[in-house]
């Protein structure tokens, strides 16, 4: 609809009574208003429409809200009150895992400190045992007394805080009890009286004589504070004794169940094992109990410990910690108040050395944590702006159920705007492919019509009528593409060409229009642009073609001038000082600065900012184009040049009465640009002309072997250029100039006449013997003097402007001699290649359209190959059932009853079931020398882009070729099979 509209007041003045009726019609859509009944104001824009029509689709959901507004309200409130609580019980029960997580911080850390400690204790009464064991057992008389032990641990007593004494048994057999009484001058006593086993006998005096045992254990040394305990056998008492055995054969230390020591604290006993020599850690308990010759004790008081820890800690938090042996069923309180109470504590595990003996950390705070008020106050706020949302949303919708009926009238016309719309595409779309069909004939018999043998002029008008049609079909799809643009739709493809090409084809399709109005038209391709790019050669000539042909649209004297160069050529001059505009041009007269086109795009912006490089070619994948057409037209007025990219929009009603044209040339261009990753800008100047510029990222290709470009001048062009005739007239009578080829302007020749014979005769020196070749460069709007009498006269050849290269190419090579016309017709690939690999092939053609038929055979025809030809896929696959003697298939995609795809997906099944017919031995006699049977089917489509090559290699083709056949393509596709001759199907 959009189109429709625009179209009809762009169509010139004598159309402006008829309005909307005459903009349908332009399109063939006259008859759709029916659709419209209902008047449109002249000048509501589309946007402006679209922008009324967005949000009537929502309608009926306000009607539904309408309706049940208080029941949504009510669910409002309750969802709200309920996710507010949900807030208060999130956030509490977060605010209660950080305070779990610091009190379990806190108490692990205190248990940490307290076996640190702990720790060090053992450590000093290991080094105890060591001593004992070294200067007692090892020497002989023992070095180490009562007095000597009991001053050396006193002295020592600062290293072991956590101990308040220590005492050393020593192990005497039954058999030395006797010999180690008279000794000691003491008997061995009993740990615990016999009248109550569980309390320890007052002292040495009043203590009872231990009765006859295997062993003992009688303390022999003990710090001053337990002296008391010299001569006890610490293997009388049922506990002592165990741990003194398991303290020998584990070769660890071993606590006791916690007691009270003499100040009513509660402590436990580590004993360790002194042996006689040292063992290996893996030695057996029996070793260990033979190798045992006595026994030290550490007392522990667990209480002091742990205050003096606390203390430690005392600028913290305060918790409260209690300590307990949890190795019976029953925990013993060791440190702390019998009184738990409620609330959180956390428990930590502590570890003294001994496996056989379980304590635990218990921790609480002292104070009553406080209440949650973050969480309070989030779930509180929460419920104030629900509520406040809902109080909103009743009163927008009491608002808008005031504007409903305007809402139904506009919901109506929407539409019918989207039905005319979709009216409109359905024609468009329709009319578009009915024209494209014959297109493709009309351009594949103009490329059968240059594989003829023709002359250069010939070549040129059949070359520019079959560009011409290639623009038509480009133009045909530029509404299609607006439409594609709006929605999204348009993608682009990404195959090999050659910019060169493409630019020399914009020059054939505009080189008569610029002829007309006598406008130099000239293209400049920098030697840093590869030769062979993968990209949208079609999209990248739509774009060219745009702004060349606005630039001869609005150009009446001067040039038409279009360069192309890699990014990285243009970046060292972006921080030089330009000037507004250039005189030094092609033709003479003032240009805009093309600089100023491309000065406000981002990726220059960047570069300048990143760091300065000098330049160096692009050595990635990557190329960066950057692509100026200059002209030296009207310009463009300043008011008029913010709305150049906006749709349907020309720069006054004038234009489109003038110059005609739909105004969708340049916002397709950018957004074409857009997709290639680039940016488009312009500078303009009204009366001094125009530089509209664009860059674009396209990929380098990689070389292929098969690619069989012409080097005749490889070896011989290095072109210099002079403005100075008299100079170079001076170099070659020095000899200093030694030219093979010449090409001189005529509009020199014109204004330096009267010394182009004394050069012409100089360089046609009678002692030479290769003098060189004389091209005069010709304008057909130049008459001062007739191309023809110059060229008789002096002998030269004549080359037409604008210079494009395939026709400097021909040019030049026929100029040269021994040039193969055949072979040069199509520029690229000649027919002797492509003839030695196609000659007597068999190939299947199959395609519905009857002229795409005649137009595809009699390209392949024209290489040698032998042709049949197919109008239904059905029919091919009759044809390429295995065995078969084709070679090779073109296969067209879109066919009735059965596409190509479907046909190639039947196709490959038969080949299967044979080539599995070939493994089993179960061979035919037509395939004796066959091991594997697959024919090369490649899809013959002018969709060529991404999606459709996926979709071929999906159904198994082996690639496609695009309609028309051109030379290069084809050959590079049937290379890849029929390179070597004796490959077997």
């Amino acid at each position: 609809m959009t189109g429709t509209a625009r179209g009809g007041r762009g169509g010139g003045a004598g159309m402006e009574d008829k309005g909307e009726a005459a903009g349908l019609g332009f399109l063939g859509l006259d008859r759709m208003r029916l659709l419209l009944p209902l008047p449109l104001p002249e000048k509501l824009s589309a946007r402006t429409l679209r922008a009324h029509l967005c949000g009537f689709h929502l309608n009926w959901r306000w009607r539904w809200l309408q309706d049940r507004w208080r029941q949504v309200l009510l669910v409002w409130v309750l969802f709200w009150v309920f996710a507010s609580c949900s807030i208060l019980w999130f956030m509490t029960n977060q605010a209660v895992d950080k305070q779990r997580e610091s009190l379990a911080s806190m108490c692990d850390e205190r248990a940490r400190m307290l076996q640190d400690q702990f720790n060090v204790s053992m450590n000093h009464l290991q080094a105890l045992a060591i001593l004992v064991s070294t200067f007692h057992h090892s020497k002989s008389p023992s070095a180490i007394d009562q007095t000597t032990f009991a001053r050396y641990a006193e002295r020592t007593a600062f290293e072991r805080p956590l101990t308040s004494g220590v005492a050393y048994a020593v192990r005497v057999t039954h058999a030395e009890r006797e010999q180690f009484e008279r000794q000691q001058g003491w008997s061995i006593k009993k740990m615990y009286s016999s009248k109550k086993q569980s309390s320890p006998s007052p002292g040495p005096g009043d203590a009872e004589v231990r009765e006859p045992a295997e062993e003992y254990a009688p303390v022999i040394f003990a710090q001053d504070a337990y002296k008391h305990v010299i001569s006890f056998d610490m293997l009388s008492g049922n506990e002592d004794r165990e741990n003194v055995l398991r303290a020998r054969e584990s070769g660890k230390g071993v606590l006791t169940a916690p007691f009270k020591l003499l100040n009513n604290r509660l402590g436990v006993i580590l004993t360790y094992t002194v042996y006689k020599t040292e063992l290996p850690p893996n030695a057996r308990p029996q070793e260990r109990i033979q190798a045992a010759i006595g026994y030290l004790g550490g007392i522990f008081d667990i209480e002091a410990l742990v205050d003096k820890l606390l203390h430690q800690l005392a600028g913290k938090q305060s918790i409260m910690v209690n300590v307990y042996d949890t190795t019976n069923e029953r925990p013993i309180s060791m440190y702390g108040s019998n009184d738990t109470g409620s609330g959180m504590y956390y428990k930590s595990t502590l570890n003294f050395g001994d496996p056989s003996r379980k304590h635990e950390m218990h921790c609480r705070f002292m104070q009553k944590q406080p209440w949650p008020w973050l969480a309070i106050t989030s779930s509180l706020g929460t419920l104030v702006i629900a509520l406040l949302i809902g109080y909103i949303f009743q009163a927008t919708v009491k608002r808008i159920a005031k504007v409903e009926a305007d809402f139904q009238k506009m919901t109506e016309l929407k539409k019918r705007a989207e039905a005319a719309d979709i009216a409109k595409s359905q024609f468009l779309a329709t009319v578009s492919h009915e024209i494209r069909t014959p297109m493709n004939g009309v351009l594949g018999m103009l490329q059968m019509i240059m594989d003829t043998d023709l002359d250069t002029t010939q070549q040129d008008y059949v070359r520019t009528a079959q560009a011409s049609g290639k623009a038509l079909v480009s133009l045909i799809n530029e509404v299609l593409d607006q439409a594609k643009i709006e929605s999204g739709k348009l993608e682009l493809e990404m195959v090999p060409f050659d910019l060169r090409t493409v630019c020399d084809d914009i020059l054939s399709l505009f080189c008569g229009k610029a002829q007309e109005k006598g406008l130099e038209l000239a293209v400049y391709v920098s030697d840093q642009v590869p030769e062979t790019l993968i990209g949208d050669p079609g999209r990248i000539r739509q774009i060219i073609t745009n702004l060349v042909g606005n630039s001869i649209k609005f150009t009446e004297r001067g040039h038409i001038y279009l360069t192309v160069h890699v990014i990285e050529e243009v970046m060292p001059s972006l921080d030089v000082g330009t000037g507004a505009q250039y005189a030094n041009t092609l033709s003479g007269y003032p240009v805009v600065n093309r600089k100023r086109s491309w000065e406000n795009f981002r990726l220059f912006n960047r570069e300048l900012n990143s760091c300065e490089m000098p330049f160096a070619p692009v050595a990635s994948d990557s190329v960066n184009l950057i692509i100026s057409v200059e002209d030296t037209g009207v310009g463009i007025p300043f008011e008029a040049q913010s709305r150049v990219f906006t749709p349907f929009m020309q720069v006054g009603p004038s234009i489109a009465r003038i110059h005609g044209g739909t105004g969708i040339g340049l916002s397709i261009s950018k957004c074409l640009v857009g997709l290639m990753k680039g940016e488009i800008g312009f500078a303009s100047k009204p009366q001094v002309g125009s530089t509209f510029t664009f860059t674009a990222v396209l990929t380098r290709a990689c070389s292929s072997g098969n690619e069989n470009k012409p080097s005749e001048f490889k070896e011989i062009i290095q072109t210099e250029s002079m403005t100075d005739l008299d100079q170079y007239i001076s170099k070659v009578n020095f000899g200093l100039q030694v030219a093979k080829l010449v090409l001189i302007d005529k509009e020199t020749w014109l204004k330096e006449s009267h010394s182009m014979p004394m050069l012409v005769s100089k360089l046609r020196n009678k002692d030479q013997r290769d003098s060189p070749k004389l091209f005069l460069l010709e304008n057909p709007k130049s008459s001062v003097m007739n191309s023809s009498d110059i060229s008789r006269e002096f002998h030269l050849n004549v080359i037409m402007k604008p210079l494009r290269a395939s026709m400097l190419q021909v040019s030049l090579q026929r100029a040269l001699g021994g040039i193969d016309k055949v072979n040069c017709r199509n520029g690229v690939v000649g027919n002797s290649t492509l003839g030695s690999l196609l000659h007597k092939k068999q190939i299947l053609v199959v395609d519905d359209n009857i002229v795409n038929l005649k137009v595809a055979a009699g390209a392949l025809k024209k290489y040698g190959a032998e042709v049949t030809c197919a109008d239904t896929g059905k029919k091919a696959i009759t044809l390429l059932k295995p065995p078969h003697s084709f070679d090779a298939c073109f296969m067209d995609i879109q066919m009735p009853e059965m596409d190509g795809f479907q046909a190639t997906k039947r196709i490959r099944v038969m080949e299967r079931d044979l080539n599995e017919q070939i493994e089993r031995g179960e061979v035919p006699p037509e395939c004796a020398s066959v091991q594997r049977w697959r024919t090369p089917i490649l899809a013959m489509t002018a969709d060529v882009i991404q999606a459709t090559y996926e979709e071929c290699l999906k159904y198994e083709m082996d690639g496609y070729v695009s309609k028309p056949f051109e030379g290069e393509q084809l050959y590079r596709e049937v290379a890849r099979f029929f390179q070597n001759q004796d490959q077997v199907q």
